[in-house]
């Protein structure tokens, strides 16, 4: 009389009629799973999740633009210093508005609000005075060093700072936690870069409002837009401003290169067309070929409640 042979169970702790490599017919085809984890794109949200490295990107060209024409004296630096105070006071207005709106306070959050103001201020008085008072030295700090190697190294470090920047939005509207680390290291790329040009100008003047300018544009601004990223961004009225803070600066770093080279304006057109509108229809296309299957070979992920 032969005995039953019980089914194949997929456990170590049992001892079965069966080998070690013993699969039974058909259980790798059912175990299989094709793109467990995909969530399909969809275009006009990847479009908008583009506008802060639309924004990044618009910032350096603006910046590039403004150091060609210090360079080549067509630009008064007493005029770039007016317009970066008037940017850090509209932008400081924008901030403390949107900490207003997302704070409800007591006595004692106003009393905060107003140290935390009296320290920023104490704060951007010491940085204004202490560019000032380096920015003979920055003039001269590279003039052993030739041009060429001024320009490979600044490409390099724009570069790097590209690449490292937070194009997310800050977890927290009221309360900023600490900047990550390659957020830390992109603003160092752009600072270095923005010293080493800045010892190409001829007078201590630009070097203080090219500097000046740069720390606005690779330090406070990023946290100016993680910041409005952050500010509900389901309303169509914050994705209308972002939007037209993204055509602003788009228009401003074409208008100001134009006049310098038009192949370079157009350059910058399109690189900014690209990574807004075509970098998106891309992601959106390929993701039909999207192909990652999972099966029993895979490492167990626990699942804890």
């Amino acid at each position: 009389m032969s005995t039953k042979i019980p089914p194949w169970e997929k456990v170590l702790w049992k001892n079965q009629p069966y080998p070690d490599n013993y699969i039974p017919q058909g259980a790798l085809e059912s175990s299989l799973r094709k793109n467990p984890n995909f969530k399909p794109y969809t275009y006009w949200p990847l479009v908008h999740l583009s506008i802060a490295i639309t924004q990044h990107l618009a910032t350096i060209f603006i910046f590039l633009s403004v150091f060609v024409r210090l360079k080549d004296r067509s630009l008064d630096p007493r005029v770039l210093i007016f317009v970066s105070l008037g940017c850090f006071f509209v932008g400081y207005f924008v901030w403390e508005v949107l900490q207003y709106t997302q704070s409800s306070g007591g006595g004692s959050k106003h009393g905060s609000k107003r140290n935390e103001r009296a320290k920023t201020l104490k704060s951007s008085i010491l940085i204004f005075l202490a560019l000032m008072s380096l920015s003979p030295v920055l003039r001269t700090l590279s003039a052993a060093t030739s041009s060429d190697s001024i320009w490979a190294l600044s490409a390099c470090l724009f570069l790097l700072n590209i690449l490292l920047a937070d194009y997310g939005s800050s977890s927290s509207v009221a309360q900023v936690g600490p900047e990550r680390l390659t957020s830390v290291l992109s603003m160092n790329a752009a600072i270095s870069s923005s010293v080493v040009l800045a010892s190409r100008l001829s007078n201590d003047l630009a070097v203080f409002a090219l500097i000046q300018f740069s720390v606005q544009s690779f330090t406070l601004f990023p946290m100016l837009r993680r910041r409005l990223q952050a500010f509900n961004t389901r309303k169509l009225s914050t994705r209308a401003m972002q939007a037209l803070l993204t055509f602003a600066l788009s228009i401003s770093s074409l208008i100001l290169a134009a006049p310098l080279s038009s192949t370079i304006a157009f350059l910058f057109l399109l690189v900014l067309l690209a990574v807004t509108f075509f970098a998106p229809a891309v992601l959106v296309w390929a993701q039909k070929y999207k192909n990652e299957i999972r099966g029993p070979w895979d490492v167990a992920v626990p699942k804890v409640n």
